[in-house]
């Protein structure tokens, strides 16, 4: 994506003065217009530039989103959901203008319903949240995405994470939502059924419309037990290709991982700098098991034999609750340990999903890119998904790095897609994807843009988000 791509829109200046004077009258302090604020709420993890709101609403429930949306659909003004703001292709930016909704105040978990095996929850709970209130009653939600997001940004970007490979995506975990749409009327896309085949799945829809096609204001999600037993470790490889050949055989012999993910040796690096860790700097997969004690030790042996086939190293696991942590702890600050490896450099982070099959083959292939252009970017991925990311370190103020990087990402993402993949796993479209979305799917893009403007009419719903601003 070129920095040139994310442009402004046109602002509708009248209809935004009267938005903010109703909204002040309406919300009073929960309503504000700061810059320092309005800053907070455009700020991104890529390095995409900023891009303000006009100002920010503290919605604290449904009838607060109901009142917003109503009074910018009047006016035709945009507005933007945010969750915790970490989002990675420009999701939380006003394009346009416009209000940013801040759902941290709306973080109810509404209900449990233990024996069904799931929970109703505002979106503005976070996944660590969450699974600290359903810590009593033995169960928990399993999408990991890293970052503590809130579950409503999760939905909203279709969130995976470190236990996809066995518990799915945000996709397969959200049974219904309700949703203030552009109309301002709140609908619910289904009942807590496990299965349905009542008209068009409307679920599916909102997950991973980024904020395009409505306003969440609750989620019911399916849940799972906690396991009995859960099983880490790690094991080293000569290369990285052989780490995947590692990772796609598992996958292709059933071994039911919980989680199996993917680091080169410059994240290794990496993350023995920045968390502590003391392992030896060559590609690395970092694995977890779940189950009781007996399948724990036989999945754990069946991954050692492959691992060995694939020329790793011993692959040392252990039970111990405090040694699994620190490990994950260092997988989930991969992003800040990665950027810690030259201070002062921008950072752009992006995913590419490919099948199993070919996941060795585009692992090895980027990381040649990476070595013939000279760049640090470490490597890190939840393989078990066939699905990658690469956070490359640059100078952003130097026009022709920028456009080196910007043509090492073209190459990443038409690389996937030549081998039958997805330009995004998980990171969503937002603005920084949008070429590579009509690469990839074509002449499907034009359907999306009529469901759009369908149901958003007047395009007040993240405008610019997943399509270009006409």
């Amino acid at each position: 994506m070129a920095l040139e791509g994310v442009r402004a829109g046109i602002r509708n200046e009248a209809g935004i003065a009267a938005v903010l004077g109703i909204l002040k009258q309406s919300f009073g302090e929960r309503f504000q217009t700061g810059q320092a604020i309005r800053e907070q709420h455009a700020h991104t993890t890529t390095y995409l530039p900023a891009q303000l709101p006009d100002g920010v609403v503290f919605v604290e429930n449904a009838e607060d989103v109901r009142a917003v949306v109503q009074v910018c659909a009047e006016h035709k003004v945009p507005l933007v959901p945010f969750g915790t703001g970490s989002s990675l292709e420009g999701q939380v930016n006003a394009a346009a203008g416009g209000i940013s909704i801040d759902f941290s105040r709306m973080n109810r978990v509404l209900e449990v319903n233990a024996e069904d095996l799931d929970c109703t929850v505002e979106p503005g709970v976070t996944r660590e949240q969450l699974n600290e209130y359903l810590r009593d009653t033995g169960l928990f939600f399993p999408i990991d995405p890293g970052a503590n997001a809130s579950i409503g940004g999760m939905t909203a970007t279709r969130a995976s994470g470190t236990n996809a490979v066995r518990y799915g995506t945000m996709k397969d975990n959200v049974l219904a939502v309700t949703a203030v749409m552009a109309d301002g009327e709140e609908i619910r896309t289904a009942r807590r059924a496990r299965k349905s085949s009542a008209g068009y799945d409307l679920t599916r829809l909102m997950v991973g419309s980024e904020g395009t096609l409505g306003v969440l204001t609750s989620i019911t999600l399916r849940l799972q037990g906690i396991p009995e037993v859960i099983a880490g470790g790690v094991c080293g490889f000569a290369t990285l290709k052989d780490a995947a050949s590692a990772v796609s055989l598992t996958i292709q012999m059933g071994i039911p991982v919980a989680r199996i993910e993917l680091l080169n040796a410059a994240q290794v690096a990496a993350c023995n700098a920045y968390s502590g860790l003391s392992l030896a700097v060559q590609p690395t997969l970092f694995v977890e098991f779940h189950g009781n004690a007996e399948t724990v030790r036989l999945q754990s042996e069946q991954f050692a034999e492959i691992v060995a086939e694939n020329g790793g190293g011993a692959f040392e696991w252990s039970t111990d609750a405090a040694a699994r942590a620190k490990l994950w702890k260092a997988r989930h600050d991969a992003y800040w340990s990665a950027k810690a490896l030259i201070p002062g450099m921008a950072a752009l982070s992006t995913d590419v999903c490919v099948p199993i099959s070919r996941l060795a083959d585009c692992v090895a292939e980027t990381e040649a890119d990476i070595v013939e252009n000279g760049f640090t970017a470490p490597i890190v991925g939840h393989a078990g998904d066939g699905n990658f990311h690469v956070l490359v370190l640059f100078d952003d103020r130097d026009p022709a790095e920028i456009a080196r990087v910007e043509a090492f990402c073209a190459r990443l993402n038409a690389r996937a897609l030549a081998m039958d993949g997805t330009c995004t796993g998980e990171h969503g479209i937002g603005q920084g994807k949008q070429p590579f979305l009509i690469e990839e799917l074509g002449s499907a893009v034009p359907v999306m843009r009529h469901i759009k403007r369908a149901l958003d009419p007047d395009n007040i719903m993240n405008p610019g988000k997943i399509f270009a601003l006409d």
